[in-house]
């Protein structure tokens, strides 16, 4: 990366493309020999040079798409004159992997250590719902429990983080043995199992297809004091569920409360890695600085997720160099093709990206975004590839199959076992994740300056010339272990995290 003037910015030696630095206007001289024609939006595409019609048009030094026309220099690359074409697959296995020595000085945060081991970043009390029908039982629940309402409820629990009502649309008119099912099952059971809860109640109705006793015993769980289960049509109806359950948390919330935060390992925290609002600046700032904190937390015996399948298509081939095995490669290569498939049934496209707000952002192609998504993974091995809400135990970088949805792809990162997630915007994204910390990170200073009630830290300062890549990648991953410890992150300050539960809906409703 290489800052050509205040003006623009050149990524890589093979580009023949430049970045944007601020609006620029007609007649503005960018580089040698190039001149602005026309008007070009902050984080957009400037070409460096001419570029023939059919060219491949690189970024970062790979292919982002083809010229639809000629291109003159200083002219404004985007959406009117580029589009993905057909550039082909050529994949290699296991050939930028390297050695990763694990530090023997290992950071500390301050978790919860659960009886059996595992180890917290919070501790909230969780009430879960098999189907929909069941959702207004448990939000009364949870209601109950409100400390801007209701603050003498907890007002003797104040290592309770909270009482939260996770819902959702699902449970019902699906297929008992289709992959739905088995999907939304998966994800409960990843959520009645997380860290992050002390506890959880399920709530519901009786009649659905997504029973309770169903529910447990494919998952291998089983009641106990810590797993409490209501069905409403047994308990008698609404107001005596809403009863019942909330007579089971005061029960629950002594034992909840008697927790200590201590000194752990840092190979404890497992952290689920998403960008939302992407823009032209996300592949330059955020996502890079995120990835130097991850390649620090993989070194230390940590781990991290990689997810959204259909926003690393495009960038995949760099996945697949990077990965442990030739096996591990072809796993991640099964999704993507699970996906074009997918599309192709559904009469979509894969190509049906960037969103509108990427593509005022700067973004044109889908090759474009992914090849900036992908940083978030750092330089690390990939040592596994899981599906949606599989349990995560392979340390180090993993990716886990996921939509491109940021509340699904999360809600699916938690179920597999992240206990933080570092959440990358550009365009500015308002999100949160109960039980999990998420920590937003803004691509440009401008969102920073605009929305940072929503923001907790801003890597706009790399393309400010104040910081570089390495230093906020240390930047973050400190915040990461203060996070951890219990230092409240902007979207729990505003209470964000239980509407944002959305498990992967897949599979035909009948």
């Amino acid at each position: 990366m290489k800052n050509n003037s205040k003006f623009v910015l050149s990524l890589h030696p093979d580009d023949n493309v430049l970045i944007a630095l601020q609006q620029l206007v007609e007649g503005t001289k960018i580089a040698e020999g190039v001149t602005v024609r026309g008007l070009v939006p902050s984080g957009h595409k400037v070409a460096s040079r001419v570029i023939e019609e059919g060219e491949r048009v690189k970024r970062y030094g790979q292919i982002i798409g083809l010229a639809t026309r000629n291109i003159a220099p200083g002219e404004h690359v985007h959406t009117q004159n580029l589009e993905m074409g057909s550039i082909g697959d050529s994949y290699e296995f296991a050939t930028d992997t390297r050695n990763i020595l694990l530090t023997e000085e290992r950071s500390k945060f301050i978790g919860i250590v659960r009886p059996d081991g595992r180890v917290a970043t919070r501790n909230y009390i969780g009430i879960l719902t098999t189907v929909n029908c069941s959702a207004t039982v448990a939000r009364s629940v949870a209601d109950y429990f409100r400390r801007d309402v209701y603050p003498e409820h907890l007002e003797a629990f104040p290592n309770v983080d909270g009482v939260v009502a996770l819902t959702h649309s699902l449970g019902c008119a699906v297929d008992e043995q289709g992959e739905g099912l088995a999907v939304i099952r998966r994800t409960l059971a990843g959520y009645a199992t997380h860290s992050n809860f002390a506890s959880v109640v399920v709530i519901g109705l009786g009649c659905e297809t997504n029973q309770i006793d169903t529910l447990l015993a494919s998952q291998g769980l089983t009641r106990n004091f810590a797993l409490r289960t209501i069905n409403i049509q047994t308990a008698g109806g609404t107001s005596k569920s809403v009863a019942m359950a909330i007579d089971q948390i005061k029960e629950i919330l002594p034992l909840a409360n008697a927790v200590k935060r201590e000194s752990v390992d840092v190979s404890h925290l497992v952290v689920g890695l998403q960008c939302g609002g992407s823009d032209g600046y996300s592949g330059i700032t955020a996502n890079p600085a995120l990835g130097a904190a991850v390649d620090l937390l993989v070194a230390q015996g940590g781990t991290a997720i990689l997810s959204e399948t259909p926003e690393i298509y495009g960038a995949e081939h760099l996945l697949t160099r990077r990965a442990v095995s030739r096996d591990v490669g072809e796993k991640l290569l099964q999704h993507v093709e699970w996906w074009k498939n997918y599309c192709h049934r559904m009469n979509a496209s894969m190509s049906n990206n960037p969103s509108s707000g990427n593509k005022a952002g700067g973004l044109t192609t889908i090759y474009e975004k992914s090849l900036g998504a992908v940083a978030k993974g750092g330089t690390s091995n990939l040592m596994d590839v899981y599906g949606y809400a599989e349990q995560v135990t392979t340390p180090g970088l993993v990716f886990m199959d996921t939509p491109g949805f940021d509340p699904i792809s999360a809600t699916g990162q938690v179920a597999g076992g992240a206990n933080l997630i570092c959440f990358t915007t550009g365009r500015g994204s308002a999100y949160g994740c109960a039980p999990t910390p998420s920590l937003k990170l803004s691509t440009n200073t401008a969102l920073w300056n605009r929305q940072g009630e929503d923001v907790d830290l801003n890597c706009g300062s790399i393309v400010d010339g104040e910081k570089t890549v390495l230093e906020l990648g240390r930047e973050i991953f400190d915040l990461m272990l203060t996070t951890a410890s219990g230092v409240r992150t902007k979207s729990e300050l505003h209470g964000y995290g239980q509407n944002e539960f959305a498990p992967w809906q897949i599979g035909a409703i009948l």
